[in-house]
């Protein structure tokens, strides 16, 4: 018997590639785990690092509560860091783009060119 994962499952780890936060995330982004996301961003932005980098590409669910909090992450921050997400997929760059977050917030396909856009 094979178990199913935990749908309301999520991993929020963040990191630093020199002076940009990179928070990499996995599993399920809904209602029930975007505080987890929120949080990690507002943690990483208190190390006042030149940009921040939502990785999503191990998400295989984003609602639209995840959606919100990378809008209200981008708001936030202003002009104090640059944000970027990394989403490439049906389960979040198509979201992303069909509501047209992608118009407000930078999305990448990979962390390299997420990285390479936000350090020059």
């Amino acid at each position: 018997m094979t178990s199913q994962p935990d749908p309301t499952s999520c991993s929020v780890k963040a990191g630093r590639v020199g002076e940009v936060s990179v928070v990499t995330v996995a599993g399920t982004v809904d209602m029930l785990t975007a505080p987890q996301l929120e949080e990690a961003i507002s943690t990483a932005a208190k190390d006042s690092p030149s940009a921040i980098v939502v990785d999503l590409g191990a998400v295989e669910f984003l609602a639209s509560a995840g959606m919100g909090v990378l809008v209200a992450a981008q708001e936030k921050l202003g002009d104090t860091a640059r944000f970027a997400v990394v989403a490439d997929g049906p389960a979040t760059s198509r979201p992303l783009k069909l509501v047209g977050i992608a118009e407000v917030v930078d999305l990448f396909a990979t962390l390299d060119e997420a990285l390479a856009a936000v350090q020059t």
